[in-house]
């Protein structure tokens, strides 16, 4: 779009959000002189959009009052779809850009609906409720996002200038495989060329990212997201777990995902399927220890602990506990 075409459309954007705006005010956030906001306004009068020109002290430009944009062509699922996905991208961390944007795009949604489908919509989200607290997560620049999506897209190299979570500041160069969300979050996983290795990078902590020259090949088998998930079940953390559970992988799954834990499951035998209990090798890593009796509990399988014994006598504490307690009258 040409620059004065858009600068038309944000003059339009800022008459919208009410009041009557000086030429001085339209002229700086505009980033022209007075005669040019005087020559846009001219273009939206002759587009029938009704701006008024105010005299006086405190003279400038505002929109009859009354006038809207037309009605936005939605249907009833596609509103709900739209606004709700607006709601719960806010409460999970999965915006982009900040709080106030998604609520800016809500309201200009709902300002345009008509009456009948904004009423209904409306009351749905009253009586909305929700299990847990939004998060409060960092976003990443909606520049950055786009560029790296891009590098992503075309196979294109990307420099990046990256801070980790000790502070430590770095330029690297970034053969980007692919974008997560998880839990809130927003990765790029792909090849760090100058270490030769694969990483992962958050992308809210990712200050700037360029496209460079030339071009890449991304592995056949690539799965970022798996990559992803992979990568926080063997991050380096005080305790190494490793136990071996009775049961099939989708039962270990359940209380145990990827995300936690790493799961060594071997090809069934010629009698047994994935529904086939047998013994599987897990393997994670914890800061802490205190959480995985509990969730041993839960899934009530047949286990072994190989290390470290410190967890075996976490469980059996547990265990006396929950005895004490039942043989209570």
């Amino acid at each position: 779009m040409p620059r004065p075409a858009a600068r038309v459309l944000t003059l339009l954007e800022l008459l919208q959000s009410g009041g009557t705006r000086t030429v001085a005010e339209l002229a700086d956030r505009l980033g022209v002189e007075g005669r040019t906001v005087r020559r846009y306004v001219d273009q939206l009068i002759d587009l029938d959009v009704p701006v008024e020109s105010v005299r006086g002290r405190y003279g400038g430009y505002r929109l009859a009052p009354g006038y809207r944009l037309p009605p936005l062509m939605l249907s009833d699922d596609e509103a709900l779809a739209v606004l709700l996905g607006l709601v719960a991208g806010r409460r999970a961390g999965l915006m982009t850009t900040e709080r106030t944007a998604s609520e800016t795009a809500s309201a200009k949604i709902r300002r345009v609906l008509p009456k009948h489908i904004a009423r209904r919509l409306d009351t749905l989200l009253e009586t909305l409720a929700f299990t847990d607290e939004p998060g409060q997560f960092d976003t990443p620049d909606t520049g950055v996002l786009l560029t790296i999506a891009d590098a992503v897209r075309h196979r294109r190299p990307v420099s990046i200038r990256y801070t980790d979570r000790d502070g430590r500041r770095s330029e690297r160069t970034l053969h980007a495989y692919g974008i997560v969300a998880h839990a809130g979050r927003w990765y790029v996983t792909g090849n760090d060329p100058q270490i030769g290795e694969n990483r992962t990078f958050r992308l809210d902590r990712i200050a700037d990212a360029r496209t460079l020259p030339g071009s890449f090949e991304a592995p056949v088998a690539h799965a970022p997201a798996q990559r992803v998930l992979s990568g926080f079940a063997t991050a380096g953390y005080r305790h190494e777990v490793t136990l071996r559970i009775h049961g099939t992988a989708d039962q270990i799954r359940a209380h145990l995902p990827a995300s936690v834990a790493s799961l060594q499951e071997d090809e069934p035998a010629a009698h047994e399927d994935r529904t086939t209990k047998r013994w599987l090798r897990v393997e994670l890593r914890a800061e802490r220890l205190d959480w995985l009796p509990p969730v041993l509990a839960a899934l009530d399988q047949p286990f072994i602990i190989e290390r470290p014994d410190e967890l075996r006598d976490l469980v059996i504490a547990l265990a006396d506990r929950l005895t004490s307690h039942a043989r209570r009258a």
